[in-house]
């Protein structure tokens, strides 16, 4: 086949009228009058061609198209049959065959998915282009497929340009790959500051699920954490620090370590984040982190909070109903000279807490009440253990891989228990008068209750020692009312006694000829643990824990 047939073609002498901006016919160009250029510039002249510049006739195009770099091809017709292909093309993909086969469509086309675009172009009379197709020897190519009218002949037929683009697509993959091993080790960086495995109290179920935004590799500084404090209460942990990359992370860490200290001095809720706060100001002054830090005691079925800017805690209850904790809240950790105050929350048994992070719920042009009343939604309908109620808060918000925040949710379950299961959790107490009676009732009614609950004997005897000691101590130096607390779980046996005041026992060295100061040393002796802590309203309370067997 002809190659310049598929060429545009124009008279001789029109075409080189054109290329020098004259017309044959008589125009004003010819005549030497003034022809406007471009618009702007009309107050200028068109210079006439040369005679000796070459026309476009002058010119080989089967030439020109060998010579270039790019690959390409010259198909006909509905089955896309190829007329032409340049040196490039023939380098890359191999000559063509002789005879009837070199008629036949390329198979190298049907491989880079190009038929359907041609046919596209056929329909069409446009120009498509598309990128970085792969081949399977492995190159890359861009290409463009351009209509070309045969102008007399039957039938039309597509000029294919490819430009290979083999390197810069092997670049980008490996920046790709760069940046999936940055973000895999910045998300290996978050999750190594969260808690690799939650602690599991007596009284509650709890679960956590962390979800990492977008996919670039700057990780957010979403955390959680669930603290057994003793005596069965339990902190229950939720922050988040604004922004995103390692900074934010490392801030976090920080956080999140100071939390679990505070938490082991055993303070109230708003006492933790007056320190957090101060703390969260030396770290870095240009860092915004929200909080929220809540205790459950057992023995008040409530949860304690306190919250420094974060979004309100949610509660299910049993029969589906959600209650907000809303109040009090202070504002962001690091602002300083807020005094934080604690409020509360029934956390009665068969209903669920759930502490999150903006992520769950705020989403760009929507008002994050409308998320946070999305979730309660959610939440009303979600049962199951911690775990599923996690995944399926998560699936009802929308949150998937490709979501751009970080996400952190806190579930939490008091379960409600009955039959065998409701065997194994007791409580006793005893309100203690003072005088010399004191002490005996005490032992005498830990006796029986630890008796009345089938403790072996050994443990038994260990937990009305630890009775008399407990008393003792309180009758010395404490101020009535005083109260003893005896309480069973699956796991352990607690003994607890309050008193009026407030100044907190600690262990010392006794001397030989002394008489007093040991309890406190019995006490860390015999049990498995020990702490004490003010309580609401001026008091103290100083408990310890036995294992149970088995």
């Amino acid at each position: 086949m002809n190659f310049t047939r598929w060429s545009a073609r124009l008279p001789g002498t029109q075409r080189r009228a054109a290329a020098r901006g004259t017309d044959p016919g008589g125009s004003p160009a010819q005549r030497g009058d003034s022809v406007p250029a471009a618009r702007g510039e009309s107050d200028q002249q068109l210079e006439p061609l040369p005679d000796d510049v070459p026309a476009l006739e002058d010119f080989s195009v089967r030439e020109i198209l060998g010579r270039l770099p790019g690959l390409v091809a010259l198909s006909y017709g509905q089955e896309h049959r190829i007329a032409y292909v340049n040196d490039a093309y023939a380098t890359a993909f191999g000559p063509r065959p002789a005879g009837a086969a070199a008629a036949t469509a390329c198979p190298e086309l049907a491989e880079l998915g190009l038929l359907p675009l041609m046919d596209q172009v056929l329909r069409s009379g446009k120009p498509r282009t598309v990128k970085s197709r792969r081949t399977h020897a492995g190159g890359s190519y861009t290409v463009t497929c351009l209509p070309v009218d045969t102008r007399g002949h039957t039938g039309a037929g597509v000029l294919v340009h490819a430009a290979d683009v083999t390197d810069h697509a092997e670049a980008a993959e490996r920046l790709r790959a760069s940046e999936r091993r940055h973000r895999e080790t910045a998300v290996t960086l978050q999750r190594s500051l969260l808690p690799q495995e939650l602690e599991q109290p007596d009284d509650l179920r709890v679960a956590a699920t962390y979800q990492p935004g977008g996919t670039d590799a700057a990780v957010g500084g979403d955390w959680y954490d669930v603290i057994t404090l003793g005596a069965g209460r339990t902190a229950l942990v939720i922050g988040d620090v604004m922004g995103r990359g390692v900074r934010a992370a490392a801030v976090m860490g920080q956080l999140r370590t100071a939390v679990r200290a505070y938490a082991r001095l055993d303070l109230p809720p708003h006492e933790v984040l007056q320190l957090l706060d101060g703390l969260a100001a030396e770290i870095d002054a240009s860092q915004i982190a929200t909080c929220v830090y809540a205790v459950h005691d057992p023995n008040e079925g409530r949860l304690v909070y306190a919250s420094a800017g974060h979004l309100p805690i949610l509660v299910r209850d049993e029969d589906g109903g959600i209650r907000r904790a809303e109040e009090p809240t202070g504002p962001p950790l690091g602002t300083g000279g807020w005094l934080h105050t604690s409020g509360s929350i029934p956390l009665p048994p068969g209903s669920t807490a759930v502490l999150y992070t903006d992520g769950l719920v705020e989403r760009r042009r929507e008002d994050i009440d409308e998320g946070v009343a999305a979730l309660e939604r959610a939440l009303a309908g979600a049962t199951g253990s911690p775990q599923v109620v996690c995944d399926r808060l998560l699936r009802s918000l929308g949150v998937t891989a490709e979501h751009d925040d970080d996400v952190a949710v806190l579930v939490c379950q008091h379960p409600s228990r009955t039959g065998p299961d409701a065997e194994l959790f007791h409580n006793a107490a005893l309100d203690l008068l003072g005088g010399v009676e004191a002490a005996p009732r005490a032992r005498a009614f830990a006796s029986g209750v630890l008796s009345s609950w089938r403790f072996p004997v050994e443990l038994r005897d260990l937990g009305v020692l630890a009775t008399s000691e407990l008393v003792a101590n309180s009758l010395q130096h404490g101020t009535p009312p005083m109260r003893l607390r005896l309480r069973r779980t699956d796991r352990r046996l607690i003994i607890e006694v309050t008193d009026g005041d407030d100044h907190l026992p600690r262990r010392r060295r006794a001397e030989t000829e002394d008489e007093a100061g040991r309890g406190i040393s019995i006490i860390a002796t015999i049990a498995s643990s020990w702490g004490s802590r003010r309580t609401p309203g001026g008091g103290k309370a100083v408990w310890c824990e036995f294992a149970l067997p088995g």
